[in-house]
């Protein structure tokens, strides 16, 4: 198999994984995602919230916020969320790359 083949069932793979950090906390009724804490909830586990996070926690909001889509929460909106990023992140990379290619 070809260097790039490998690299793209590697990403396969990390894309059909992806949503598992979302749902196995739900499975095993613990807190959320790894580092997807909003200002409370770190405020809960670290004891403050840093002066940064408060500066600019409300300038961006998530285009898929709480990874649903059309307004339903299900583990397909998971996998169409990880699957839209997914796509934008390879189109940029080769949007740039060749880019990057001519020069």
């Amino acid at each position: 198999m070809k260097k790039t083949g490998r690299l793209w069932l590697g990403l396969g793979i990390l894309v059909v994984l992806s949503p598992l950090g979302l749902l196995l906390p739900q499975h095993f009724k613990s807190s959320g995602a790894w580092g997807e804490w909003g200002p409370q909830e770190l405020k809960s586990l670290a004891g403050y919230i840093p002066r940064g996070l408060e500066k600019i926690f409300h300038l961006w909001s998530a285009p898929f916020a709480g990874y649903t889509v059309g307004g339903g929460r299900s583990g397909a909106a998971y996998f169409l969320s990880a699957g839209i990023g997914v796509l934008a992140c390879v189109g940029i990379v080769f949007l740039l790359g060749k880019f990057l290619n001519k020069k």
